[in-house]
C-alpha cells in the first residue's frame, strides 16, 4: 500500500479536555497516529474515545495540550479550517437530495467548477461500489448503501485525515461485516489516514493497523491487534479485547523469561512478562482451554449451549466460573458432567495480581 500524498500523521501532546469545572473527558493523553494507517479508538462508553475524535475534527477544542495534523498545530483551529472529513454514526445525509447531490455537497464549497464537482462525485460513488445510484434518494437505499454514500461524500474531499464515529452501529451483523471490509479496502487502496471510533472489539480487530484502548479518559494500551489480543498489558485490556477468563494463579519459579505457574493441580509454563515469584493472574481466552485433558483442573459443566459451529460452556471451578468454547459439536458435554480442563501451550497470558 502506498501512502496518499495528502495523508497526514496526527499527534496528541499532553492533551486534556475538561467539561465544566471538573468533568475530565480526556486526561493528558499522548498519541502518535502514522500517515496512511487506520487507527481505532476502542473502549467502553464514557472512556473519552469520541471526545478524542471530535478534537481531531475541531468539533471540540482541547483544554490543555496541543494537537498536530502533519506539521500544523490545529489545537485552536475551527473545524472549517482543518483538512479533515468525518463520517457520522447517523450518516447525516440530506433526505431531499439525490445521492450525487449528497456526495457533491462539500465539493461545492471547495472552489471546483460544476463539471469537476460532478466528475469527482461520480468517482467517489465508483470507489464505494455505488455506480448507477446517483439519481436515487437516500430513502431508496439500504442502510449499508446509505453508509457508503456518507463515506463517498467524505472521500471526495480528499482530506488529510478521515474520521469515522461508530460508522457501523446502525447496521445488522452481516452488513456490518461487509461494510467494515469495504472501509478497510478503500483505506488501504487509497493510502488514507483514518481514525475510527468503535466500542465493538471484533470490529476493531478486523479493520485496524493499530488499536488505542481507552479507559477512564486515558490510554490503557496501544498496539497492533494481535499484540493487544495476545499480550494485553492488564486485566482491563485482556477482558476488553476479545474475551478473557481471569484466573488467580501462583508463580512458583522464574527462569530467565519463563515462569512456572500453578492453578490448583495444574502446572504450566509460559512467558513471565517481567513478573516474579508470587501471586498473579492468568488471562485465558475461551478457545485456549483443553477440555477433557488428561491432566488439569477439575471443573463441572454448569451450562452447555450449541451455537451452530461450536459449543459454548460455562464451567465451575474452585476459583469460580469460566467460559470456554469448543469446536466439538458432535460429542458435547452436558450440564453436570465433571471434566478435566488443561491449557493450550500458547495463548494464556500472565498478568499482575489485583
Amino acid at each position: 500500500m502506498s501512502i496518499n500524498a495528502k495523508a497526514a500523521p496526527v499527534s496528541f501532546r499532553n492533551v486534556t479536555k475538561v467539561y465544566g469545572k471538573d468533568v475530565v473527558a480526556v486526561d493528558s493523553i499522548n498519541l502518535e497516529i502514522e500517515a496512511g494507517k487506520l487507527v481505532t479508538l476502542l473502549g467502553p462508553s464514557g472512556c473519552g474515545k469520541t471526545t478524542t475524535l471530535r478534537m481531531i475534527a475541531g468539533l471540540e477544542i482541547a483544554t490543555e495540550g496541543a494537537i498536530y495534523i502533519g506539521d500544523q498545530d490545529v489545537t485552536l483551529l475551527p473545524a472549517t479550517d482543518r483538512d479533515v472529513s468525518m463520517v457520522f454514526q447517523s450518516y447525516a445525509l440530506f433526505p431531499h437530495m439525490s445521492v450525487i447531490e449528497n456526495v457533491s455537497y462539500g465539493l461545492t464549497f471547495s472552489g471546483f467548477d460544476k463539471s469537476e464537482t460532478l466528475n469527482r462525485a461520480h468517482q467517489g460513488l465508483d470507489l464505494v461500489g455505488l455506480k448507477g445510484y446517483s439519481d436515487r434518494l437516500p430513502s431508496e437505499l439500504s442502510g449499508g448503501q446509505q453508509q457508503r454514500v456518507a463515506v463517498a461524500r467524505a472521500l471526495v474531499l480528499e482530506p488529510q485525515v478521515l474520521l469515522f464515529d461508530e460508522p457501523l452501529s446502525n447496521l445488522d451483523a452481516k452488513l456490518r461485516r461487509q461494510v467494515r471490509e469495504d472501509i478497510r479496502d478503500i483505506q488501504q487502496s487509497l493510502g488514507l489516514t483514518v481514525v475510527y471510533v468503535t466500542h465493538d472489539q471484533e470490529e476493531a480487530l478486523a479493520v485496524s493497523d493499530e488499536i488505542v484502548v481507552m479507559r477512564n479518559a486515558a490510554i490503557a494500551q496501544v498496539g497492533p491487534p494481535r499484540e493487544l489480543y495476545d499480550a494485553p498489558a492488564d486485566r482491563f485490556v485482556a477482558d476488553f479485547i476479545g474475551e478473557a477468563n481471569i484466573i488467580p494463579c501462583e508463580i512458583t519459579d522464574v527462569q530467565g523469561d519463563m515462569a512456572q505457574i500453578q492453578v490448583g493441580d495444574l502446572h504450566h509454563q509460559l512467558p513471565a512478562r517481567g513478573l516474579t515469584v508470587g501471586p498473579a493472574n492468568l488471562a485465558v481466552r475461551p478457545t485456549r482451554f483443553k477440555l477433557g485433558a488428561e491432566q488439569g483442573i477439575g471443573m463441572t459443566v454448569t451450562k452447555a449451549t450449541y451455537v451452530g459451529s461450536r459449543m459454548e460452556y460455562t464451567l465451575e471451578a474452585s476459583f469460580g466460573a469460566v467460559f470456554a468454547i469448543s469446536e466439538n459439536v458432535d460429542t458435547p458435554w452436558v450440564a453436570g458432567d465433571e471434566i478435566t480442563v488443561g491449557l493450550d501451550r500458547i495463548g494464556p497470558v500472565l498478568l499482575p495480581a489485583d
